[in-house]
């Protein structure tokens, strides 16, 4: 589930494995890493050794040459080459930007300059990315904090692999889980001070979007870009990565098991819903945030209802919370259903029709209780939501118009119901 490859040093390493195209294809999983600096690993230690097990053959540096010797490039070793190639040519500091400085335009920008002036080291890049993926060999590629340069090459790299516009804003936007680690490490370098600038270490989905949207502005296409600006045979290039790191989807999938929640779950359930949160908002769906349930909050149901997992093989394929009574959006009710808050699937790697699967367990589990009904509530203004539950059975028998789901800002929801059997 989680992109997030675990090191104690790195914040932001991920696989861009499993991202799938319109045609029925996706990234092959170990073949393309994007990452934080790798220049905080030290030669002796598990991270060092996890990141050796990982087969990587090509490195991409893609900070300033004074970056990588003030803080460090990554440990030599034999089994892969390092390239430095500094595709931003106007250097720039977020930690000190004004408070007020919006990341959406101001980022966007920043990016603008770097496709405008890193022409030559992003066509290497490319090249590099593309030699590897002939060899089967992986490949990592980074800057600094693994958000903006390293964000700006894996959309021209997802997109030549035909991913789509908004699993690219998304990735972007997974930085955010990261954010954290970030700015605790910035804290660190600067004698515990608080940068000026909030956005710093933030990845809002509004920068891709916006830069996105500026690169066809300016250049037709990010494809369009890639020939003109770059050189480069844009249709070749992406032939060339597609025919070398996409394979089909699964047609066979494990089945799904169900366990219920631990307090130790409580982080990953944290960071599941955050990710749910992001695929959203890179979809225009405005309705989760990241942030806005923490580990105390999914404690607090365990001990109140009940939090289930579900895993397809060794893998989570999502979760949902269960409660016995909701006052807040159904009143005082006898104890007669079961309230299904939170049904949540890992985004691009949930076996297909994993959410309705989970669905029936956990109407499985209120009915194992002798309570009739099964009852939950989604948005009032999510109506493909509504339409996902309709079809699973369940009818609106309500609206709250002003639920409070302890944020302070009340806001309306639809009410659907299942008789259970």
């Amino acid at each position: 589930m989680d992109r997030h490859i675990a090191f104690d040093a790195l914040h932001n390493f991920r696989d861009l494995g499993g991202y799938t195209t319109p045609d029925g294809h996706r990234i092959r999983p170990g073949r393309l890493y994007r990452a934080d600096s790798p220049g905080k690993l030290t030669e002796g230690t598990q991270d060092w050794d996890h990141f050796l097990s990982l087969g990587i053959r090509t490195v991409i540096d893609l900070r300033h040459p004074w970056e990588a010797e003030a803080r460090g490039r990554i440990p030599f070793h034999p089994s892969f080459a390092y390239h430095n190639l500094s595709i931003e040519h106007r250097a720039y500091e977020q930690a000190v930007q004004a408070p007020g400085v919006d990341p959406g335009p101001y980022l966007a920008e920043r990016y603008m300059e770097v496709a405008e002036d890193g022409v030559k080291e992003i066509r290497r890049a490319l090249e590099l990315v593309a030699e590897a993926a002939e060899s089967a060999e992986p490949l990592v590629f980074h800057c600094a904090s693994g958000k903006d340069r390293t964000g700006q090459l894996a959309a021209l790299i997802l997109t030549l692999l035909g991913i789509p516009e908004t699993a690219i804003i998304e990735d972007y936007s997974l930085t955010e889980l990261a954010t954290p680690g970030i700015l605790a490490s910035w804290k660190s370098r600067n004698d515990g001070r608080e940068p000026t600038w909030p956005g710093f270490g933030r990845a809002p989905q509004t920068v891709m979007r916006t830069f996105l949207s500026s690169m066809k502005t300016r250049y037709g296409s990010l494809e369009d870009y890639i020939t003109r600006e770059l050189s480069l045979d844009a249709a070749a290039l992406a032939t060339t990565l597609r025919t070398a790191l996409l394979e089909p989807q699964p047609t066979e999938w494990p089945p799904l098991t169900y366990r219920r929640a631990t307090p130790p779950d409580a982080r990953t359930l944290v960071r599941l819903r955050d990710s749910a949160a992001l695929w959203q908002l890179a979809r225009g769906i405005d309705q989760w945030k990241p942030g806005e349930k923490d580990e105390t909050h999914f404690r607090t149901r365990m001990e109140q209802g009940e939090v289930w997992l579900a895993h397809a093989g060794p893998h989570l394929a999502g979760a949902w919370e269960l409660w016995w009574d909701d006052p807040a959006a159904w009143g005082p009710r006898p104890a007669d259903a079961g309230y299904i808050h939170r049904l949540m699937t890992t985004p691009h790697t949930a076996p297909p029709g994993a959410g309705r699967r989970m669905l029936a367990e956990a109407e499985s589990r209120i009915t194992a209780t002798g309570r009739p009904y099964a009852r939950l509530d989604c948005l009032a203004s999510n109506p493909r939501l509504r339409a996902y539950y309709e079809s699973a059975g369940y009818r609106v028998v309500g609206e709250q118009l002003a639920k409070d789901g302890g944020s302070g800002s009340p806001y309306a929801v639809t009410l659907l119901e299942k008789r259970l059997t």
